[in-house]
């Protein structure tokens, strides 16, 4: 799922080098952070969090599939 992330993530931004996924695994839950560079937060949230609602989407169906729940969260960079 994290490979997912990225993917997506770097597909939509004007800075892949700079797409940081980290994954904590708990249980059945996995959770995720997408952080990306400060002049991309608004491509990968989107408009009214379109964006972002779809890629969480995406993922509640790829761990739906391995019996799993995931969270994402877009995390600000610092």
């Amino acid at each position: 799922m994290k490979e997912l992330v990225e993917y997506i993530a770097r597909s939509i931004v004007n800075d892949p080098t700079q797409v940081h996924v980290a994954e904590v695994r708990g249980g059945a839950t996995v959770h995720l952070e997408l952080q990306v560079a400060k002049e991309d937060m608004g491509r990968v949230i989107g408009k009214r969090g379109q964006v972002a609602s779809a890629i969480r989407a995406l993922l509640e169906v790829a761990a739906a599939r391995e019996g799993k729940q995931v969270t994402l969260d877009i995390v600000e960079p610092q």
